[in-house]
């Protein structure tokens, strides 16, 4: 199995660096296009075909993810923090020692090449702030993502993120995809994930999706 990466902090500097109208287009075309057919089964278009449609940027800005227009001067120390090389191996062993538990165990995996990214999130969304900065998707086989707000807890929480999100992403090549996903079905989903990510790096590092009370 292969674990390929889309180095964001790249990108986020060529977009923090380029000029207002062209922000959009580096996001969408460089950062993006990669998981277009990931984008495909959410029904998210990379460009909308009128002016200020549906697309990739809005259903980012939607999902918490910082928009590329306001990747500018204040996102500096952000990207420098998302640019260690150590951040990028780490994640890439949690996803790569997830897959190898299912593999060990005898599950002969469909799906042989994975990619992933990590993103900016935006400090004002309340998805992030409900998820205390951090989060991700892997809920179509072969792609992962996760983003943050870059700080040393969300840092030392991300490997544990993406090994949930690889636990979807392992069930889902087994379940098909369907977004009229019931209550029930989602709450399955999670809790098996949420173990399995425990299970790797321990109950403390549990995400505040199952430790927050209500």
């Amino acid at each position: 199995m292969n674990v390929n990466v889309i180095r964001s902090d790249g990108i986020y500097a060529k977009i923090m660096k380029a000029p207002f109208d062209k922000k959009d287009d580096i996001y969408r075309y460089e950062m993006m296009m990669p998981f277009e057919k990931k984008l495909a089964c959410y029904s998210i278009p990379l460009k909308a075909t009128t002016p200020n449609g549906y697309d990739v940027i809005m259903a980012s800005a939607m999902l918490g993810h910082i928009v590329p227009t306001k990747v500018d001067e204040t996102q500096r120390d952000n990207i420098a923090r998302i640019s260690s090389d150590s951040l990028w191996i780490d994640c890439k062993q949690s996803i790569q020692r997830s897959l190898n538990c299912f593999s060990k165990a005898g599950v002969e995996l469909p799906v042989q090449e994975y990619l992933f990214t990590i993103l900016l999130a935006n400090a004002e969304s309340p998805y992030t702030i409900m998820n205390e900065g951090y989060c991700g998707d892997g809920g179509i086989p072969g792609y992962i993502m996760a983003w943050l707000i870059p700080n040393d807890y969300t840092i030392e929480h991300l490997p544990v993120a993406l090994a949930h999100e690889t636990n979807h992403n392992v069930r889902f090549q087994f379940i098909k995809w369907k977004n009229d996903i019931t209550l029930g079905e989602m709450m399955v989903s999670e809790g098996l994930a949420e173990n399995f990510a425990t299970y790797l790096y321990g109950e403390d590092k549990a995400g505040p999706w199952v430790k927050k009370q209500i």
